[in-house]
């Protein structure tokens, strides 16, 4: 897929699962349960044991069916690292120029993290395709995402931190064009006691609230190029 192709598909499903683990083996049992659970998306961090391995194998095995990509990027170096793995996308917890930089010059697409209207103003301008604001739930969780909509009707938000079952839907209500989702959703219990169908179970039902919600909204397009 093309950068184009991978931004569509993140807002298409609206949901972008943050995979962190104890382990490789935990990794990927995580990653094919999201996968199980309708979710064609995989974000694993660089903070999972031998996470770039990770990102090389599930890339190789994915056949271009699932979005590999890689989280907590804290800098170029590491971008470059999993980009080479075949990482389709990076996402970063907080704003490095750098890192945005070499996602741009190399045509992949980058989830930049952002909190405050000039992180979120210097994320964008550096050529971000979507904006990670984190921690969301710390600062006013979807109230905070709808004060933002404001200001940057054309920026897509993808608030992480804070969304669970229950605030999911409001996130989406308030304008989010995607949900970063970690614990509530890969949860490390599961993990840990091999039971990966709460995982799926889990996926299924945050599917379903992205759904509802965007049927009882009028979803806004956000699937033209942007222009850097």
């Amino acid at each position: 897929m093309d950068k184009q192709q991978v931004r569509d598909r993140i807002i298409e499903v609206g949901i972008v699962p943050v995979v962190r683990a104890s382990s490789p083996a935990e990794a990927r049992v995580a990653a094919d349960a999201v996968c199980q659970g309708g979710i064609p998306i995989v974000e694993i961090t660089l903070t999972v044991p031998g996470a770039v391995e990770v990102i090389r194998e599930l890339a190789k095995n994915s056949a271009g069916d699932v979005l590999i990509g890689a989280g907590t990027v804290l800098n170029a170096d590491s971008a470059r690292r999993c980009l080479d793995a075949g990482a389709q996308f990076l996402v970063s917890p907080g704003l490095n120029l750098q890192t945005v930089e070499l996602a741009v010059r190399e045509g992949k697409l980058i989830m930049a993290g952002a909190l405050t209207p000039t992180e979120v103003m210097a994320a964008w301008e550096a050529g971000a395709d979507f904006v990670k604001v984190f921690p969301c739930g710390q600062v006013g969780g979807a109230k905070y995402i709808k004060c933002l909509r404001g200001p940057f009707p054309q920026i897509p938000f993808v608030p992480t931190g804070g969304v669970d079952l229950k605030t999911a839907g409001e996130f989406i209500e308030a304008g989010a064009a995607a949900l970063g989702i970690g614990g509530e959703l890969v949860q490390a219990e599961a993990l840990k006691s091999n039971k990966p169908e709460i995982i799926v179970e889990n996926a299924k039902k945050f599917l379903a609230i992205v759904k509802q919600a965007r049927e009882q909204m009028k979803f806004p397009d956000m699937s033209a190029k942007r222009s850097h």
